[in-house]
């Protein structure tokens, strides 16, 4: 565990160097007409629910949770890579990248800005937040096939601006600045004001439009899409952008454009505060884009080859495909989800990537338990290939061979040739009327044919009844959440407490469903991407309470912090309990703040005792 350690205190270098890079700026608001140098800065302030940040204040103290909603306002200074390892190496993919990124005379996404961690400075403090450089292997045993491409920032970007001057200005809506934060451009649905007389080509200061309280105790923005902006104070939102500007870039499209088209780039962003990679089109299906604890959850799982393996809420795929890899794709991996457009995105990626034991479902994971009598036919050790659809063994036998294959899923689905004679039998038999031959025909098509583009393989989305209890060797939980640790993160005054609350009720439930269809002796792991502990720790404690066959297991790597122990009492009375002394290590917590510099996350691994001892 020491080039983990050593691999944090490189990162608690950069983390700092971050810090004191900021801590110069000013924080007062609204500052002053004269101070421009603040004004054209970013600095921005997380507004909470007033009763939510007096919960996290006496879960994490006044101090911890300001450095926590600071670090969330701000993206990580280095992009996660996960290589694809049944394709290429970890070596393969730097040397490749590396090639992207000294290739001149192209438009990269990977620009010689990434090469140096800060534009202002290049002393040693800067340059050790990554081990060797631009990119590199992580130094955590077990995680050397994750590569690290560091960014850089914040940066003082001149914006031109004079006193009787200001710049002509685009104004963007929260989470297109967000998205831009980690490397986006500014796209037209993102536009929500710009200056007059804005032509193709100029050069414009971008900042944002965050929601703020209104009249009627809801949040808004408080202006119409389109409105002219025009530096002084009698612009909407004038006060509340002050420092709140994410860079420069040159326009695309005229002012008209931008709010005349639905779609396209609106601006070029040249100059950010905040430099990071995108991998947008960069070797697709050897590296996936994928933030270091949900790769650690993976890791927790620990999946074997050959074993049954559900993801119970699996979009987009990152963990589902990266514990595919970690089974050497030899197994079978249901991921469900109750999206049918979310599922078919797992598909393409499992495709992307060559995985064959990834079979998809469309599931409600509140309904993750079959009811007696509703099993799928296809829910046996079979794994659909998602490149052609062929169904393999998952058992230690041969492969059926290929001319043998349409006659077994045949026999194994019932399925029959279409003639004209059996279809028009089966349409008599349900229907009970008469058939016109036009209909029967038109059944041959679409039996012969496939159902359909959204039902076919590779557009197909099986919806499932669910499965039998303790009928698979290990459950993931990444569970839908407030989403809270996710970063970089504007704003965060929609949640209220009542809804944080609902957060974890309904988690509790998906959970419930989780301990069902785990077998005995299996592993469930749960995880979140929130820093809430009503969503995490205690949901831990509503576990190890209620099934007490359920017990926490170590986890390997483990990287995070631990969890909270104690509990919390509102003032309606409800007492909320967290971890007990002696569990807080056996549990990661990833804090934002932390010298790691992640998103905020949260990974429990249980173990399945005898249920019948229960």
């Amino acid at each position: 565990m020491k080039k983990a350690r050593d691999f944090l205190k490189t990162l608690g270098s950069c983390s700092r160097a971050r810090r004191n890079r900021t801590s110069n700026i000013s924080t007062a608001s609204p500052p002053p007409m004269e101070d421009f140098s603040n004004r054209y800065s970013y600095n921005p302030t997380l507004q909470w629910n007033p009763q939510v940040h007096h919960y996290f204040v006496k879960a994490y103290g006044a101090d911890h949770f300001s450095r926590i909603s600071k670090a969330l306002t701000r993206p990580s200074c280095y992009s996660c890579v996960r290589v694809n390892t049944l394709r290429s190496t970890s070596d393969d993919v730097i040397e490749k990248l590396q090639a992207v990124m000294n290739k001149s005379g192209s438009e990269n996404v990977l620009d010689s800005k990434q090469q140096v961690c800060s534009r202002e400075a290049d002393n040693s403090e800067d340059l050790g937040c990554l081990p060797d450089g631009p990119i590199s292997k992580c130094q955590i045993p077990g995680l050397e096939y994750v590569v690290l491409v560091r960014g850089s920032g914040p940066h003082d970007i001149n914006y031109g601006y004079t006193i009787d001057r200001p710049p002509k200005e685009v104004l963007v809506s929260r989470k297109c600045a967000e998205a831009v934060l980690r490397g986006a451009q500014v796209y037209v649905p993102g536009v929500m004001a710009c200056s007059a007389h804005v032509e193709t080509g100029d050069t414009v200061a971008v900042s944002v439009a965050v929601e703020q309280p209104s009249v009627n105790g809801g949040w808004g923005i408080g202006m119409t899409r389109g409105t002219v902006l025009q530096g002084s104070q009698t612009d909407p939102y004038y006060f509340e952008r002050s420092g709140l500007y994410i860079g420069q870039g040159t326009t695309m499209m005229s002012r008209a454009g931008m709010f005349r088209v639905s779609k396209g780039v609106a601006v070029d962003m040249k100059d950010r505060v905040y430099e990071l990679p995108s991998f947008h089109n960069v070797l697709e299906g050897d590296i996936f884009l994928q933030n270091l604890p949900s790769i650690v959850a993976a890791h927790a799982l620990d999946p074997q080859k050959g074993e049954r393996i559900l993801d119970m809420c699996a979009a987009p795929g990152g963990k589902t495909t990266a514990i595919a890899i970690l089974m050497k794709d030899e197994g079978e991996i249901i991921a469900a989800d109750r999206s049918h457009n979310k599922v078919m995105d797992i598909q393409k990626l499992a495709a992307e990537m060559g995985l064959t034991c990834i079979k998809t479902f469309k599931l409600d994971a509140l309904k993750a338990v079959s009811q007696r009598n509703e099993v799928d036919n296809l829910t046996g050790p079979y794994c659909s290939n998602a490149d052609n659809g062929v169904i393999n063994q998952v058992s230690n036998s041969p492969v059926l061979h290929a001319e043998t294959m349409s006659s077994f899923v045949n026999e194994r689905l019932n399925i029959k040739e279409p003639t004209e004679e059996n279809v028009g039998n089966s349409q008599k038999a349900n229907e009970g009327a008469y058939v016109s031959k036009a209909e029967i025909r038109k059944s041959m098509r679409r039996e012969r044919n496939g159902p359909g583009r959204n039902q076919s393989m590779g557009g197909r989305v099986e919806k499932s009844k669910g499965f039998p209890p303790n009928s698979f060797d290990r459950v993931l939980l990444d569970a839908p959440c407030s989403a809270l640790g996710l970063r970089p993160r504007l704003f965060a005054g929609e949640e209220t407490i009542e809804s944080l609350r609902t957060h974890a009720r309904y988690q509790r439930r998906m959970f419930d469903q989780a301990v069902q269809l785990a077998r005995p002796g299996g592993v469930i792991v749960y995880s979140t991407c929130t820093i809430n502990p009503g969503e995490n720790e205690a949901l831990v404690r509503y576990a190890l309470d209620t099934y007490k066959y359920l017990s926490l297991a170590p986890q390997n790597p483990r990287i995070g912090g631990p969890g909270l122990v104690g509990h919390c009492e509102f003032p309606d009375g409800y007492l909320e309990e967290w971890l007990r002394p002696g569990e807080e290590e056996l549990v990661q917590r990833f804090d934002p703040s932390s010298p790691l510099d992640t998103i905020g996350f949260f990974i429990a691994k249980f173990a399945v005792g005898s249920k019948d001892s229960s």
